[in-house]
């Protein structure tokens, strides 16, 4: 126990789960709202209303900036590396352990590149603050590259080229973004050049959105042709450079971006922990419906123990028998569930249960989504859009962020996005 008497919960990783805490050992000094990074890369808003500092005036939290190499479950300790860009190559010789009572694993999860050769070196990823900053700076680089007086029209053309890979709510959200940005926006900073600007996803599977009813996901490809965005479906790609996609079966592809938003691969944290596990599928760390961690061993009828003081949450796990999709929403109710548990210390007894949320997604031009029954209009359109937009308030955790989205959807009216500035 800490001093007073007062048990030492530490929380690994500063994402959805994280920012609920009050101890929290990661790499990022900021918790990332990832629903709203596709917005404030296409200058919606600062990118400093989708991340929130988990040092705060007013939040008692200790945060120890560094990685989380291993967990010793018998002794309560976390094995810990300082994690700095400028870290030397001896980072070894300056780890450190970190002791708990109460212990909260929530990593999270890095973008799947599924092994294919080029990706990591050349795509863009989308799950920090970070990331959506790099991509306005690269867009806003290609767009000047293209104006140049020395640049052929077709080079024009697959610098302006965008490819995203992955037919996901993610995917088709910042597609959405960045076609409302090129109408709304870059028509008029880069007139002779923002008509060659294209984007096109790519999917291996048959169709986009297939978490949606089939009525709803062949509305919104529909809707996206017409705006001129290509969809390509049963895309294997092959392998990547700087300039190239390979797809099985077609001459190579030019573009001058690749953003990657295709799935969710297991850090390495959680690939070598010894505790229960999936056979099939992403490795997540799972648990029983208190969020306990299971131990990777089993008694003699097969039934896997707990680990009392340690939970797990987010996307880096899942609940035994009662699988849930990584999104943000899990996350969140489950770090609230966390919070009330660990409150009511020994009286706590209720197991979580999640209460099923609206799958919304915005797909341009004040259109939308919302999963459900058949295809109406209560189901699509501009309410559809209303609904997702709201989240960009609903997601967002303090006043201040709140009223600075407030200000920027007005300085967007009266002026228009300020893209030109990062």
């Amino acid at each position: 126990m800490a001093k007073d008497n007062l048990p030492r919960v530490v929380v690994i990783g500063s994402g959805w789960v994280g920012l609920y805490s009050l101890s929290v050992v990661s790499p990022r000094l900021t918790s990332a709202y990832t629903p709203l990074l596709a917005s404030a890369a296409c200058s919606l808003f600062p990118f400093s209303c989708a991340e929130e500092s988990i040092r705060a005036k007013g939040r008692r939290c200790n945060l120890i900036k560094a990685n989380a190499i291993e967990i010793d479950f018998c002794s309560n300790q976390i094995l810990c590396e300082p994690a700095f860009d400028d870290h030397d190559s001896n980072a070894s010789d300056q780890q450190f352990r970190v002791a708990y009572d109460r212990l909260i694993i929530c990593p999270g999860c890095q973008t799947n590149d599924f092994g294919i050769p080029g990706v990591v070196e050349h795509a863009m990823f989308m799950k920090h603050v970070s990331d959506a900053m790099a991509l306005r700076k690269k867009l806003l680089d290609q767009f000047e590259r293209a104006s140049l007086p020395c640049t052929t029209r077709e080079d024009a053309c697959d610098m302006l080229h965008i490819a995203i890979v992955g037919g996901g709510p993610t995917g088709v959200e910042i597609t959405a973004e960045l076609s409302d940005l090129a109408r709304r926006e870059l028509k008029d900073l880069y007139p002779d050049v923002a008509p060659s600007m294209r984007i096109t996803i790519y999917d291996v599977a048959p169709h986009i959105l297939g978490a949606y009813d089939q009525k709803l996901y062949e509305y919104a490809t529909e809707q996206m042709l017409q705006r001129g965005i290509e969809i390509v479906t049963n895309a294997v790609i092959e392998r990547v450079d700087r300039t190239n996609l390979y797809i099985k079966g077609q001459n190579p592809v030019p573009y001058g971006i690749l953003l990657w938003v295709a799935g969710n691969r297991s850090i390495p944290l959680v690939d070598k922990l010894d505790v229960k596990k999936p056979e099939h599928g992403l490795i997540r760390i799972l648990t029983d419906d208190s969020l306990r961690v299971k131990k990777a061993s089993t008694d003699v009828h097969g039934h896997s123990d707990v680990y009392p003081d340690v939970f797990a949450l987010g996307d880096a796990a899942d609940i035994e028998g009662r699988s849930l999709p990584t999104t943000a929403e899990v996350a969140v109710q489950k770090a609230k569930y966390i919070v009330r548990r660990l409150n009511r210390g020994a009286t706590a007894t209720e197991n979580f249960a999640y209460a099923d949320k609206r799958l919304v997604t915005y797909i341009g031009s004040h259109d939308g989504i919302i999963e459900g029954s058949g295809l109406d209009e209560a189901s699509r359109g501009q309410r559809a859009w209303l609904d997702w937009r709201s989240g960009s308030f609903t997601w967002t955790r303090t006043w201040r962020n709140w009223v600075g989205l407030i200000c920027a959807y007005v300085l967007n009216a009266l002026f228009g996005r300020d893209f030109m500035r990062l």
